[in-house]
């Protein structure tokens, strides 16, 4: 696909189990772009408490939402692999870097609870992906995104992500 020196910041989303982090490095591998996990940017509080299960709260998430912010605004524009999934965090999201591209992995419940069961994760414990279901927020016309189905194998699911993202930049 190679550099595309005008492509705005991307954030591929979702909840825990569809791949954000994986697709997401491979997505900004594919596009010659940084690649960043707002993983890493949480402090070690919310990862204490994702990591017993505890879901964090909008005020434990709006410092980790400004860090993520400042990522997405940094040149060249990256690839960002971050849940968001409320509204007001996309728009948090979208104030800093208003041509932000939001790509959705979804699926159903039980595809994304089999990823999480073949995983270890630093702290996210797969006892909070219903808590992470029931906050998802849809995206809306104003934000601009694709929703690709992670219920395929990688190639596949990344060869539709990069072909959203063309659709939704040309």
């Amino acid at each position: 696909m190679g550099q595309h020196p005008s492509l705005p910041p991307l954030v591929i989303m979702g909840v825990s189990g569809t791949g954000k982090t994986v697709l997401g490095a491979q997505v900004a591998q594919a596009l010659d772009r940084r690649f960043v996990d707002a993983d890493d940017l949480h402090s070690a509080a919310n990862k204490q408490k994702m990591h017993s299960g505890t879901p964090l709260t909008d005020e434990d998430r709006i410092p980790w939402l400004d860090s993520v912010a400042a990522e997405a605004v940094r040149a060249p524009a990256p690839v960002i692999a971050c849940s968001a999934l409320k509204r007001s965090y996309r728009d948090l999201l979208r104030k800093a870097a208003p041509d932000l591209i939001f790509i959705h992995l979804a699926g159903p419940r039980e595809v994304i609870a089999a990823h999480l069961a073949g995983r270890s994760h630093e702290f996210m414990s797969p006892d909070l992906l219903d808590s992470q279901l029931a906050t998802l927020e849809p995206l809306d016309d104003e934000e601009a995104h694709a929703i690709v189905d992670v219920d395929h194998p990688i190639p596949e699911v990344l060869h539709a992500i990069l072909e959203a993202v063309d659709h939704l930049t040309s």
